[in-house]
């Protein structure tokens, strides 16, 4: 009976002892390593990093899109709703849509809206055929393959203002080497600047000069992306070179065809540089007669020479407008592609 009683209070003792000896056990455990408030903190701010880093990342871009387009661009939209003066800008009357119908009724706009087509047409038509057809060249294998790719990109790399510069040297009245070249087989010589088909003619073949080298291997890039099964099966079909780039390149590259003319319409529709360098003194009126004013210089010339900023405004806004057909187009083409394949 006694060494049952001990036995039991041996028990409890030991109990107790496992009991009362656990919590110091845990609080060591703790002290000994992290504590859990750590654990916790350290994986919310890995969430949070997660989380915010890919904004942190971009946004950058943002800000300075932000300043440098978006908040210009609503300020213009501004400023053709406002008679503004660039003598008097804290002077401001509002116009309404008064800016927008001065234009549709001014001749100088439909002028050099029409202008802006003509030579958009003359310079992106033979620049994407010429493309084309040097990237079909470049496609197969030449010897020295990469010295005639950074040939084609050359003219692309070249200034606005020195290409213009040698353009118009050679399209001078009195020394240039196209009038010699024309008077060499008897044709009389043409005054580029002043001439109404010359003058856009001219300004075309800069645009010409220096975009054809950088579609053509944007088409380079596009032609060795098609699988190579497709040219063998039309070889073993009987295709002769000639064929297999009307019935396989050309399919293929409709996308990429696409773009191109969609980018050379929206650089038409900017240009600016080369019309305005060219014609020298009156180059901002686009000549004598206004023969090869496009509507980047008629913006130009009615907010900077004339100082009329709420109609150079509108003109801004106006391009935007028709920048924005093009895309709605390009859009409702891209979808008939897909379809269509």
């Amino acid at each position: 009976m006694t060494s049952s009683k001990q036995a039991l209070a041996h028990t409890a003792s030991s109990a107790e002892a496992a009991s009362g000896s656990s919590p110091g056990a845990a609080r060591g455990a703790h002290g000994r390593g992290t504590p859990a408030g750590t654990d916790s903190w350290r994986s919310r701010l890995y969430r949070w990093d997660m989380k915010a880093s890919p904004y942190a990342f971009v946004a950058p871009f943002f800000v300075l899109f932000g300043a440098f387009t978006l908040v210009p661009l609503l300020y213009t939209a501004w400023y053709s709703l406002h008679n503004v003066q660039l003598s008097a800008l804290d002077h401001q009357t509002w116009a309404g849509l008064d800016n927008y119908q001065n234009l549709l009724s001014s001749d100088f706009f439909w002028n050099a809206l029409e202008n802006t087509f003509t030579i958009g047409l003359i310079s992106t038509v033979p620049q994407l055929l010429a493309a084309l057809g040097l990237a079909h060249l470049l496609n197969y294998k030449l010897r020295g393959s990469t010295v005639w790719r950074v040939v084609m990109l050359a003219p692309y790399a070249t200034s606005v203002a020195a290409a213009t510069l040698v353009f118009t040297l050679l399209y001078s009245w009195d020394g240039g080497m196209v009038n010699w070249v024309l008077h060499f087989f008897g044709v009389d010589p043409v005054n580029w600047r002043e001439s109404d088909w010359g003058s856009q003619f001219a300004v075309s073949s800069i645009v010409i000069w220096r975009w054809t080298g950088y579609n053509a291997l944007i088409y380079l890039a596009a032609m060795q992306a098609i699988p190579t099964d497709l040219y063998e099966s039309a070889a073993i079909d009987g295709a002769n070179r000639w064929q297999q780039f009307r019935h396989v390149t050309i399919p293929q590259l409709r996308p990429t065809i696409l773009f191109t003319i969609v980018v050379s319409t929206i650089g038409a529709t900017q240009l600016f540089g080369e019309p305005l360098l060219f014609g020298g003194v009156s180059g901002s009126k686009g000549g004598s007669e206004h023969q090869y004013q496009t509507l980047g210089l008629y913006m130009y010339d009615q907010g900077w020479i004339i100082g009329n900023l709420g109609k150079a405004s509108a003109i801004a806004w106006s391009m935007f407008l028709i920048l924005l057909i093009v895309a709605a187009v390009n859009l409702l083409l891209t979808r008939r592609l897909r379809k269509s394949q």
